[in-house]
């Protein structure tokens, strides 16, 4: 009988376009979720937490690509052969939750939501498979009110999680206006409306005379490729080039401009008149143009907008890889999708809702220094004497009852210089050492690894002695001295690396 071979070992890597998260990350996401949920919550926003999966059905035409299930999504057939698929947005499962739900809920229904969603795509440098969204709705409100609300929400977490005013600018725009542009044309096939409107979507590289050629015959790019265009005629191309230089000194002057784009399309007009009305609304509440602007330039993708649709860049340059300076861009971005719910229950629901890319936002916050991905371990707690290990619980025991992180070393105590170096490699603050001597004497070491490492680089002799590293004092006065220590560690440097006002 031929030997079996064993099975080869797994590879220890994470698939495409996906990655771990180790402590110091997940702990400044939760934060930064915390912070967002707090805003949330303070406009009036109740939590929804729906299921990761959904089935095939539920996510419905918005799938990436409706003729293939798996394409797009993480997709599979259930044992009933209903095709099943992990949440690509927070928005499809908020409008299969409230359809199946809308007689329990109040109407308008105001939910935020907030957590990881799975995409199928081709991974790239900072695009993942797998990445958390932090969404808001409201469900049942056709005014733009709510619109507005959305925008003044959305520039008051932004600067909540620490993006100062200056650093970003919410641009809000309308599909109405853009409809009616479209129609001012007599652009009737949707092939060449898909056209168009990807066209309009490149206006920020290529400018105005770019889009002026790609809606015409075409251009060369930089590498020196042709483009085909659209193959529309000067005089059909106007309107477009009017929508998209239409943005003004303020937002009346933009809102004049973009009435003489749409022309005497009626569906035109009734988006201008919605950002008119956007305008007035955020003005009243006090959020000027160095907050949100009315900017026709901004396109949202997604085929589901139905009329306002709003981004928040920010407006910030970084180096890419290449050293060369770049904004930072989009790190949030929603509008109005009345049709939506519609697919489930039949009847019209107005809808309007913003989504945050909260790693971008870390990511953002991580460029302008405000975080870093380092905290501080807990206090370790040395064992001297393997024997005395319900004395050392003891001793943890008491420092976490006054909210004092704290462990236990439970490696292998033999070598005392080993126990300090895993509580260096936890950037542990303090750590406690109570031999037999100690013990009997009633008294603990308290060592300050943070300060011991700073003295050991540059410390005076005068340094040393006026405050060493290492102190001794009574049992009964352990708790007491270890949070002086950590709170002299606190008022130097914070008690983690992330700054005070990203916490307070």
């Amino acid at each position: 009988m031929a030997k079996q071979k064993k099975a080869p070992r797994p590879k220890a890597q994470t698939p495409k376009g996906f990655r771990d998260y180790f402590g110091a990350e997940v702990t400044e996401r939760a934060e930064m979720l915390r912070r967002i949920a707090g805003v949330y919550h303070r406009y009036g926003f109740d939590a929804l937490e729906s299921a990761a999966v959904e089935t095939v059905e539920a996510l419905g035409k918005f799938l990436p690509d409706v003729d293939r299930p798996n394409e797009g999504v993480f997709a599979w057939q259930d044992d009933d052969e209903g095709w099943l698929a992990l949440r690509y947005d927070l928005t499809a499962p908020l409008a299969r939750a409230y359809a199946q739900h809308r007689n329990e809920l109040p109407l308008p229904y105001r939910r935020y939501a907030m957590g990881p969603v799975w995409r199928n795509e081709k991974p790239g440098p900072g695009r993942y498979r797998q990445f958390y969204q932090c969404d808001a709705d409201t469900v049942g409100a056709a005014s733009v009110a709510a619109d507005a609300e959305i925008c003044a929400m959305l520039a008051d977490t932004l600067e909540e999680v620490g993006i100062p005013r200056g650093d970003y600018l919410i641009r809000v725009n309308n599909r109405k206006v853009l409809n009616g542009v479209l129609e001012s044309m007599g652009v009737a096939e949707d092939h060449q409306r898909d056209a168009v409107l990807r066209t309009i979507d490149k206006f920020d590289k290529v400018g105005e005379a770019g889009v002026r050629e790609l809606l015409g015959a075409g251009r060369l790019d930089a590498s020196g490729a042709y483009i085909d265009g659209v193959g529309l005629g000067e005089a059909q191309a106007e309107p477009v080039l009017a929508f998209l230089t239409s943005k003004g000194a303020d937002a009346g002057e933009t809102i004049a401009n973009l009435r003489a784009a749409v022309g005497e399309s009626a569906v035109g007009a009734e988006g201008v008149d919605e950002l008119e009305q956007i305008a007035a609304l955020l003005t009243a509440q006090g959020y000027g143009p160095d907050r949100i602007v009315i900017d026709p330039s901004v396109v949202r993708g997604l085929g589901y907008y139905t009329g306002p649709v709003f981004e928040a860049e920010l407006t910030f340059e970084i180096l890419d890889e290449k050293g060369r300076k770049r904004q930072f861009g989009s790190v949030a971005g929603g509008g109005r999708y009345d049709d939506l719910v519609k697919r489930f229950t039949g009847q019209a629901v107005p809808a309007t809702g913003i989504s945050i890319g909260v790693d971008r936002l870390l990511a953002a916050l991580r460029e302008k220094g405000r975080i870093h991905s380092e905290t501080r371990g807990p206090v370790v707690v040395t064992v001297m004497d393997r024997d005395r290990m319900a004395d050392y619980q003891a001793m943890v025991a008491e420092l976490r009852q006054e909210g004092i992180r704290a462990e236990v070393y439970l490696g292998n105590p033999k070598n005392f210089g080993n126990q300090l170096k895993y509580a260096d490699k936890r950037g542990s603050p303090v750590a406690i050492i109570e031999g037999g001597e100690e013990k009997a004497n009633g008294v603990v070491q308290i060592k300050d690894l943070i300060l011991g490492a700073k003295l050991a680089e540059s410390a005076s002799l005068e340094e040393w002695k006026e405050r060493p590293s290492q102190v001794e004092v009574p049992r009964g006065e352990m708790v007491a001295k270890v949070r002086e220590m950590l709170d002299q560690c606190n008022s130097a440097t914070a008690l983690s690396n992330i700054p005070e006002e990203f916490w307070e």
